[in-house]
């Protein structure tokens, strides 16, 4: 389901509620652990799908810090890639979380780049077990990732897909504040 759609330059934001790692795009984001081997949430979905392939791959990057994201290949899933990025866990705001989230979404977009994607899904980073206010990651997912575009000419699509319809809500509240104008 399809809550709000934007164009900004070359490229349309969406929000939708959906199951990532269902979705036909270039590149599916991962919230994922240091260890890049798989947990709960996002991250275990991804790996389930993408089968035992994916966690192989993992173990050759040796980790990834908060902040930052690495690419792998998508086995089974639709998407031919995952970018995996390891958000911060929220501790009241106070030690660099809300530059770390946005860290997550730049640096994925710079992988796109670096890659000539045209189309990343990103899931709500850090908003699970992390305890990430939702509110607030939204704000920092939209305009991290607008300003994340410069770096990403390729990208013509970016998903912000939520799994449920509360996060989603939010996301588009940031998209009709941060983004274009709508897409027709």
């Amino acid at each position: 389901m399809t809550l709000l759609t934007r164009r900004i330059g070359g490229a349309e934001l969406e929000v939708i509620v959906a199951d990532i790692t269902t979705l036909g795009v270039d590149a599916i984001v991962n919230a994922a652990n240091t260890s890049l081997l798989g947990g709960g949430g996002v991250d275990g979905a991804i790996h389930r799908a993408a089968g035992p392939e994916l966690v192989a791959e993992c173990r050759m990057l040796h980790g990834c810090k908060t902040g930052d994201a690495k690419i792998t290949g998508g086995y089974r899933l639709k998407a031919a890639h995952v970018i995996h990025t390891v958000g911060p866990v929220w501790n009241g705001g106070t030690l660099g979380e809300d530059d770390l989230l946005a860290s997550c979404y730049r640096r994925s977009m710079e992988l796109c780049g670096k890659h000539s994607l045209t189309s990343v899904a990103f899931p709500a980073i850090s908003t699970g077990i992390f305890r990430f206010p939702a509110d607030r990651a939204a704000d920092i997912a939209v305009r991290a990732t607008v300003d994340g575009l410069a770096a990403a000419p390729s990208v013509a699509r970016v998903v912000f897909c939520c799994f449920a319809e509360p996060g989603a809500e939010l996301h588009a509240e940031a998209l009709a504040r941060h983004g274009g104008p709508c897409a027709d």
